[in-house]
């Protein structure tokens, strides 16, 4: 009897190791959560609406089609290729883009997705872009994986583009948590290529700052909390600075998907 109570409780025991361990590891597919959506929808509508000027009606507008086309094309190489990475991550791009629109309606600014035609954008540049991106993805899952690695660079570089020239406060907490999301869904895309025994190299940013993401841990968003040692919901704004490992800058809400 003593052996038995001993096994079940080695057996617990393990269990609980692993789920601690998995549950805080570098996953491959990041978690597509929908428990923050509305605290962060609550935030954009609760910080205040200030002043738009020109370069932030211009990076909301461009950032609104921009997540769609991250989305579109994932949704296409979903359906190409079978890859769940591409499913788990096209909804997210769902989420981010629904945080633009939210400021969009904030600010009353005609939305470009009134109409949300898949694959077709008012933008030229974006346009030309999806249909490149397109093209080369379905040649290969290995240079689809590359193109979705490719489009989270670019998405990182233009929201820190963006938000260096912008200072309302709901935008900013918009951009910082897209590119925590951006930072993990790049992550996500090298370790899928690292299985197929492809190394990634960045296409656009430079090596010090790919290498940086790469080799920190995804980032955990709901309410700026991650996995791991420390106290405090991240660095940035708002009540509740601390110290936590990651990279989550920016307000105490997160939403890092």
């Amino acid at each position: 009897m003593q052996y038995v109570k001993l096994a079940a409780s080695n057996i617990v025991i393990g269990l609980i190791v692993f789920l601690s361990f998995y549950g805080c590891s570098n996953t491959v597919e990041p978690e597509v959560g929908t428990s923050s959506d509305e605290e962060m929808m609550k935030t954009i509508e609760n910080l205040p609406k200030e002043d738009l000027s020109s370069n932030e009606e211009t990076g909301l507008t461009y950032m609104r089609e921009e997540e769609k086309l991250a989305r579109d094309v994932y949704i296409t190489f979903y359906n190409t290729w079978g890859e769940k990475v591409f499913n788990n991550i096209s909804k997210a791009e769902q989420k981010h883009t629904d945080a633009i629109k939210a400021l969009l309606e904030k600010y009353e600014l005609e939305d470009p997705m009134e109409v949300d035609e898949f694959g077709v954008f008012k933008n030229k540049d974006l346009q030309d872009l999806y249909d490149s991106l397109i093209e080369t993805g379905k040649q290969s899952l290995v240079d689809a994986l590359n193109v979705g690695a490719t489009i989270e660079e670019i998405d990182i570089l233009d929201l820190i583009k963006y938000k260096e020239q912008i200072d309302n406060e709901d935008i900013i907490f918009v951009y910082d948590n897209l590119t925590r999301g951006s930072r993990n869904h790049l992550r996500a895309y090298v370790k899928n290529l690292k299985n197929q025994g492809v190394d990634y190299k960045p296409q656009y940013m430079s090596e010090e700052d790919f290498l940086a993401i790469i080799n920190s841990e995804m980032e955990r968003g709901h309410n700026g909390n991650k996995c791991g040692n420390g106290k405090g919901n991240g660095n940035g704004k708002g009540n509740g600075k601390g110290h936590g490992n990651g990279h989550g800058n920016g307000h105490k809400y997160g939403w890092g998907n």
